[in-house]
């Protein structure tokens, strides 16, 4: 079985989890009651896997879906405020096709980056509980064991995800300094032979009030990049380019 096969196969296992009582009856009554503004839509109501090819080089990590973002769409990111501002960054420096995500099925591609997240269900409140972060570990670990071939470089998108993550990249197999390191937008560390990136969480609490800019979101991925070994835009957004 080569790595997509089995990436796809641990998707699908993702999607059926029913691990923790609380996020299963969120989730699902979430997708019952609905917002008034997709009342006509049929909400995923399941745990969101990750997105984007087997063979990443670069990896993006969240926090978990949001309740009518990907709760509703089936896609990380997709759907809500916090994917508008990463989708069209990542599309501004050449690693999307489009730089927008509203559905599953919008044929939106990532170019040598996949989005996952150390919680796969929708939280009460966007708050998953440290149990419930420690229980889902166990998916991002597989996950990075598939990845790891291939990846050379991840952002970690806030403080929680930060948290989630170093016990998940041990657990898969990278060298994670002793003490950890601290969360810090901006930060750099080196795990053997991948490259560990902070970045505030594009939360709309952070764009809204500028403590992350568009240009910071696209500093971090470009860095990200290259240390990833992808090719990426200069400083201009690519929807500005004449």
């Amino acid at each position: 079985m080569d790595d997509s096969s089995a990436l796809a196969r641990l998707d699908l296992r993702i999607a059926d989890c029913r691990a923790c009582p609380r996020l299963v009856e969120w989730r699902e009554e979430v997708a019952r009651t609905k917002r008034a503004a997709f009342a006509d839509w049929t909400y995923w109501g399941r745990p969101v896997p990750g997105f984007g090819p087997a063979d990443a080089r670069l990896l993006i990590v969240g926090l978990a879906p949001a309740a009518h973002g990907a709760n509703r769409t089936g896609r990380m990111f997709t759907g809500d405020r916090s994917g508008d501002v990463l989708y069209q960054a990542l599309y501004d420096v050449g690693l999307a096709s489009q730089p927008t995500s509203v559905s599953a099925d919008d044929g939106l591609e990532l170019y040598g980056v996949r989005i996952t997240a150390p919680v796969h269900c929708a939280p009460p409140a966007n708050k998953p509980t440290p149990g419930e972060r420690d229980t889902c570990r166990a998916w991002l670990v597989q996950e990075l064991k598939l990845l790891r071939p291939t990846l050379r470089a991840a952002v970690v998108l806030g403080a929680f995800g930060w948290q989630a993550a170093l016990p998940a990249f041990a657990d898969a197999g990278w060298s994670v300094p002793r003490p950890r390191p601290a969360f810090a937008h901006g930060t750099r560390v080196a795990l053997g032979e991948l490259d560990l990136f902070g970045c505030f969480h594009v939360s709309q609490r952070n764009t809204f009030t500028g403590r992350l800019t568009a240009e910071m979101l696209r500093e971090v991925l470009r860095t990200a990049a290259r240390a990833a070994g992808l090719p990426a835009a200069g400083t201009e957004p690519q929807g500005r380019h004449t």
